[in-house]
């Protein structure tokens, strides 16, 4: 596919996925996610032909411009969508499918000095919301969704919800996870986990004091 369609799919996709977006125009100048994804696909042409320093040195100054750093090695399907985008940072050896929505603040890096993938594998359909860290070479999966400001550090399924810090799965029986995501209405596990202990510490309060009310009577 041409450069110039590829261009194409990737203004049509913001008026997919931002309800505020109104014309051509103000798409194509105003919207840095955009700015940051078309100066990408720029300097990894330059760096597939092994161009490193200029293909970096696009890259540098979209990152000025827009406040979005994504390194010219990382891979970057078709209809990829940066909301926002004030501090995205995407690592050299990432590998993002088709479809793919991501937040501000998102950062999809590494953990260390390890060498060869060291970043993540986002599949196709994926979305990361707000503030979320996913770090390593790890995979996730298809039409999975990761809650913002979680930190991911393993694999997640294919149709998948994460949430927390460290980042825990909650899986969808299998069906498919909306695209749309409610930022405040996500599942906490760690929550869930802290109720349930409350509960058995309330039923165990209750069992003490039945017992200490029959040793009451005895005496």
């Amino acid at each position: 596919m041409g450069f110039l369609k590829i261009f194409k799919e990737d203004i049509d996709v913001v008026f997919d996925q931002d309800p505020a977006a109104r014309t051509y125009i103000e798409v194509c100048l105003t919207y840095s996610g955009l700015h940051a994804i078309w100066a990408h696909r720029v300097a990894h042409a330059f760096y597939r032909k092994k161009f490193f320093f200029l293909a970096r040195v696009i890259s540098q100054i979209s990152r000025f411009f827009t406040g979005i750093e994504i390194h010219p090695g990382a891979k970057i399907g078709r209809r990829f969508f940066i909301d926002h985008g004030m501090g995205v940072v995407i690592g050299e050896t990432c590998e993002i499918g088709d479809n793919v929505t991501i937040y501000q603040g998102v950062t999809l890096g590494g953990t260390g000095k390890e060498k060869g993938k060291r970043h993540p594998t986002i599949k196709d359909n994926a979305l990361i919301a707000t503030g979320a860290k996913v770090l390593g070479s790890i995979t996730i999966g298809e039409n999975s969704k990761i809650g913002a400001g979680s930190v991911v550090l393993n694999d997640v399924p294919d149709q998948s919800t994460v949430v927390g810090i460290p980042g825990r799965v909650v899986i969808q029986n299998g069906e498919k996870v909306r695209k749309n995501l409610d930022h405040h209405k996500l599942p906490d596990p760690m929550y869930e986990l802290l109720k349930n202990m409350q509960t058995e510490m309330e039923q165990l309060k209750q069992e003490l004091s039945k017992v200490r009310g029959v040793r009451d009577n005895d005496n």
